[in-house]
């Protein structure tokens, strides 16, 4: 019997957390084999890219305006809110800069992929999610320098070097996304073009997964060996996972949203962008690539455990429907 995309997308949580124990599995048993995947982490998250940005609809970007309420309640959260959040943890938890530059990079950044799905599950307003995502995005890429620089300061400008960082946002951001643009241009005047476009939504489960293994496989020896900071990482992300759906009822409740857009909103809040993130991360210099993209990977790890909590919490206990 033959799945369907629906069906794959609905299953992916599990498939993701399948290909993690498979990555962990080759990179523990044979770490040398592992590193050697290192080389296919950026053209497989390329890849991925496309496939995620292909099915966001930047040609509608008028119709995520248009819910005012939520717009505005998901730029307050995830612009204003979350960045207050995280400066609180992390003053309660220092970290060193390396550390603390990979948790900003990936819990300053709302995820624009799989939070879509996560928010359908979950019983919340999918569509209104999907919508959101172009702005999501483009704020998130627009904010992020001057995020890092009020996080970190001047040592950040001293390690990031613009080039590599530049290379990777271009190669594995700017050009799957104006190929995506490209691809759903053609779909408006083309009969193949739609056929092209309907077959890059089966793109982002494999490729994600694919994304995962490798990542996981290629840098489980690093996570293992800079295990003292990843222990100390853990309650950052813990308690973002926890404190997220409270700080995102209050802002819901206050911009008057529906069940529906109220539940889309606590997903949004609670899921962060690591996929997106990692290719910038591993564009630092090697010492401070290693550590950031272990915390990244850690946070991964933490937040699908996380997801699968919210999915049966936020309709039933945290935004329930006879509010």
């Amino acid at each position: 019997m033959s799945m369907t995309r629906e069906q794959l997308e609905n299953h992916q949580i599990w498939i993701y957390v399948f290909s993690l124990m498979i990555g962990g599995l080759l990179g523990f048993t044979n770490e040398e084999f592992g590193a050697t995947l290192d080389w296919m982490i950026s053209p497989l998250i390329a890849i991925l890219m496309y496939g995620m940005f292909a099915q966001i609809p930047f040609l509608k970007l008028r119709e995520a305006i248009s819910n005012l309420k939520f717009m505005g309640a998901l730029l307050v959260g995830n612009f204003i809110a979350v960045p207050m959040i995280v400066w609180i943890l992390t003053a309660l938890f220092p970290q060193s800069a390396p550390v603390l530059l990979g948790v900003c990079l990936v819990l300053l950044t709302p995820c624009i992929d799989y939070v879509i799905v996560f928010t359908q599950l979950g019983k919340g307003n999918e569509k209104l999610m999907l919508a959101a995502t172009p702005i999501l995005f483009v704020v998130q890429m627009m904010l992020l320098p001057l995020y890092l620089w009020l996080f970190i300061g001047e040592e950040m400008v001293g390690i990031v070097q613009v080039e590599p960082f530049l290379e990777a946002f271009l190669l594995l951001i700017v050009l799957p996304l104006i190929i995506a643009v490209i691809t759903q241009l053609w779909a408006k005047k083309n009969e193949r073009g739609e056929k092209v476009l309907e077959s890059t939504a089966w793109l982002p489960v494999p490729f994600m997964a694919l994304v995962l293994i490798v990542v996981v496989a290629s840098q489980i020896g690093k996570v293992y060996s800079d295990f003292d900071v990843i222990v100390r990482v853990m309650p950052i992300y813990i308690l973002f996972l926890i404190i997220m759906p409270v700080v995102s009822r209050l802002i819901g409740l206050t911009f008057k949203l529906d069940t529906g857009a109220g539940r889309a909103l606590i997903f949004s809040m609670g899921t962060r962008n690591s996929l997106v993130v990692l290719p910038l991360a591993l564009a630092l210099p090697a010492s401070w690539a290693t550590i950031a993209a272990a915390v990244i990977v850690t946070q991964t790890m933490v937040e699908l455990v996380g997801e699968l909590i919210y999915m049966k919490a936020v309709p039933y206990l945290i935004w329930r429907n006879r509010e």
